[in-house]
């Protein structure tokens, strides 16, 4: 291997009891380009920490090389409110030249306005400004911290190319996986308390660590066959054992240690729970929204726009930022009113939102208690239930960390956090807004999983486009300026199609799309009319029989033989009176 820039020599870290990692060692030559991934909890944070002069190690060493001139992008940086965008820059630029590479990597980045106040930026563009501030000095390593985090598709692709050209050595954590695929050479993983190293691109690392799974559960299988044995000769040993069998005695203890390991592999597809939404979802009756900016120009949102959403629509929305995205998710949740027009909601939607902000927590809260105050389980179907330890299992929170107090979490333990209180509830419409930010890859494989079976509706705003890719079925593109286009697909379909049309026609703004879809509202039937009649009356019997059958349950004198079968009544009594009320619901939707 070239001279290591980097050089990490048997790095151990803990809190507490828990360990994070244990002798870990690697190192990372000029021009490389290295992912580092692990699970929520795990110690990448911490590791970064380490590796930037944040946080000590309990023991080892971090080496650099002497001539080499660091860049580090944190994955919140620090602001002044007041500080200009410029003044922002200036903290870390010493010569002309890195003013004049500030200004013009500000340009590529689309902040043009130098003397606007920090505070004044999104979340997006105060990430942009960071960025600038970090390549202006032209580092030999950057060290980038969830690059991606809050910044449109437009600038994570120019990042991509940025990055994927540069001949800099690059250390970075994130969750995106095409950004892996496309930029990283070399895939480190922190796993287990220990590092494993992987010599490819992110789809190299997944086909190696399956690899690897398989041949450790092979090596485990194996103890776990020996390892009977070698116990049942510790227990015919006497205690006072003769140095000739120390050295057995200290094998046993080594694959007692190999044979109790356990693999942390996801095998069970958490399958989402039934609901029901009834035929209408809701109604964007021709909404205008619009702000006023500083100096004085209106940045519109929305423009008379109408749109029906479909039942069991999985719709992802993508745009650059400040086109209005998470407006349009507030306004149809209630939370901003729009300046005309109306969103008519379905009397049946229930909705489950997941916000930006995330959810404030209290510290003093166990985990399994935050979750529990939603709900003890949700229903399944099929009689099935799913308690709030089993939900959050399936979201890698092991028991262990259930009865943790909620302060212990890392940020991306408390993201999965709020996530499993939304999906407690049992919505049966989704609003997520950027929900893959700081979750780690296996959570975000769960929660890919979980809505591609979820049975209700669901909008997605996300900048991860192997996420959206896996999840929706079509777009809502945000162009600005009221602009919005309909587009049957995911986004990978969606760039294809770009690429696909006249130069001319592409750098055109696009044509605000008035969508219709489902606009034509369909009439009850004559025979639904019957039914709807029908159901009505058979709903109130059912009603009045399940109340006969529960005072009788209840009065503590019916015999052995009617209690059992009027306990095998109740349950079919209570499924059969849910279908009904379901179909009537769906049928008066239609009056």
């Amino acid at each position: 291997m070239a001279n290591p820039i980097l050089d990490v020599q048997n790095l151990t870290k803990s809190f507490g009891e828990r360990m994070l990692f244990k002798d870990i060692s690697f190192s990372i030559a000029e021009g490389q380009h290295v992912g580092l991934i692990a699970q929520n909890g795990k110690g990448k944070s911490t590791l970064l920490s380490i590796l930037t002069n944040e946080d000590s190690a309990d023991s080892g060493s971090v080496i650099y090389r002497n001539d080499v001139k660091i860049g580090i992008l944190c994955q919140t940086p620090a602001i002044q409110p007041e500080q200009t965008v410029m003044e922002f820059c200036n903290e870390k630029s010493t010569t002309q030249e890195q003013h004049q590479n500030a200004k013009q990597i500000l340009t590529q980045l689309r902040i043009t306005d130098l003397s606007q106040p920090m505070g004044q930026l999104s979340g997006g563009q105060q990430k942009r400004v960071a960025l600038a501030s970090v390549l202006m000095n032209d580092p030999d390593f950057l060290i980038l911290d969830e690059p991606t985090n809050h910044l449109d598709l437009e600038m994570i692709e120019w990042l991509e190319k940025f990055l994927s050209r540069s001949n800099k050595t690059i250390l970075m954590v994130t969750h995106d996986r095409f950004f892996l695929d496309r930029i990283c050479s070399v895939i480190l993983e922190l796993d287990n308390h220990t590092i494993y190293t992987y010599k490819g691109n992110y789809s190299y690392y997944l086909e190696k660590r399956q690899e690897r799974i398989d041949n450790e559960r092979a090596v485990i299988q194996t103890a776990n066959n020996l390892y009977k044995k070698e116990l049942d000769w510790m227990r015919r040993q006497p205690q006072a054992r003769g140095h000739k069998a120390k050295y057995r005695e200290d094998a046993f203890y080594e694959l007692e240690a190999v044979a109790k390991r356990r693999i942390e592999d996801r095998q069970i597809r958490l399958k989402a729970s039934t609901v029901y939404i009834g035929s209408k979802i809701f109604e964007c009756q021709y909404v205008s929204k619009a702000w006023s900016r500083n100096d004085g120009e209106k940045n519109v949102i929305l423009d008379e726009f109408y749109y029906n959403f479909a039942r069991f629509e999985k719709m992802g929305i993508v745009g650059n930022n400040g086109t209005g995205k998470s407006t349009f998710l507030k306004m149809l949740l209630g939370e901003i009113k729009p300046d005309s027009g109306r969103f008519d909601i379905g009397e049946t939607v229930r909705f489950g939102y997941f916000s930006q902000d995330g959810l404030k927590f209290s510290n003093d809260q166990k985990v399994i208690d935050v979750v529990r105050a939603i709900a003890d389980y949700i229903t399944l179907g099929n009689g099935k239930h799913l308690t709030a330890s089993q939900l959050l299992q399936h979201f890698l929170f092991t028991p262990e960390q259930q009865h943790n107090y909620v302060y212990k979490l890392s940020g991306g333990e408390k993201r999965k956090l709020h996530l499993c209180t939304i999906l407690m509830q049992n919505p049966n419409f989704l609003v997520l807004d950027e929900p893959t930010n700081d979750l780690d890859i296996a959570t975000l494989q769960v929660l890919e999983e979980y809505l591609q079976d979820f049975a209700g509706c669901v909008i997605v705003v996300s900048h991860d486009r192997y996420f959206t890719d896996k999840v929706v079925d079509h777009l809502l593109v945000f162009h600005g300026d009221g602009k919005i286009q309909d587009f049957p697909g995911n986004y990978s379909q969606y760039r294809q199609y770009l690429l696909l049309q006249p130069k001319e026609q592409a750098e055109a703004k696009p044509k605000q799309s008035k969508s219709y879809r489902n606009d034509t509202r369909r009439k009850m039937s004559f025979k639904e009319k019957r039914e709807f009649e029908a159901l009505e009356a058979e709903i109130d019997v059912l009603t009045k029989e399940k109340e006969q059958i529960e005072t009788a349950l209840s009065s503590g004198q019916l015999n052995s033989v009617d209690i059992i079968e009027m306990s095998k009544r109740l349950p079919l009594l209570n499924e059969e009176l849910d279908e009904k009320e379901m179909r009537w619901l769906e049928l008066s939707e239609l009056l």
